[in-house]
């Protein structure tokens, strides 16, 4: 059996740290399936054929990758997409607790599908998409936080 994992989030923008946990993901799961979600309560900068787009160009090299807009209940998409595994990310110990409670709320909605946790790189932890747009807002150097492409989309934004 070929699992299919489903790594859920807005992506706004996707950073290192995100592209990290994918890349480290494909070695573990037959296709990772990037879920990127419509989101609006959280009102991202780039609207979800932007975010779409960015995420397929930073992850092109990926063979098992499938890049997927979502808008309905995560675990509805992941019955869809016919997965069998949540991917979450964990930064730091502050994560945990609403990550547990939206592991549990999916158990409870699908228990078929399991989630599964993993951690990035350490020289990723500390990254989020929220800093690097504040960083990129203030003009500081997002470089080494995110690909070129997404770099480029964000100063397009703030210049």
């Amino acid at each position: 059996m070929s699992v299919i994992a489903i790594y859920p989030g807005t992506f706004d923008p996707m950073t290192n740290g995100h592209s990290d946990l994918v890349k480290r993901a494909c070695s573990l799961f037959g296709t990772v399936v990037v879920a990127v979600a419509a989101n609006p309560s959280k009102k991202p900068l780039f609207d979800l054929p932007k975010r779409i787009d960015l995420a397929r160009e930073v992850l092109a090299d990926l063979p098992n990758v499938r890049i997927e807009g979502f808008s309905n209940l995560l675990v509805e998409f992941v019955r869809q997409q016919k997965a069998q595994v949540i991917l979450r990310g964990l930064r730091a110990v502050s994560d945990f607790e609403y990550e547990f409670q939206l592991a549990g709320m999916n158990r409870k909605l699908a228990p078929e599908i399991e989630t599964v946790f993993m951690t990035p790189g350490e020289k990723h932890a500390f990254i989020s998409s929220s800093l690097v747009r504040e960083v990129a807002a203030l003009g500081g150097d997002i470089t080494p936080f995110v690909h070129s492409k997404v770099k480029d989309a964000l100063l397009e934004c703030f210049l």
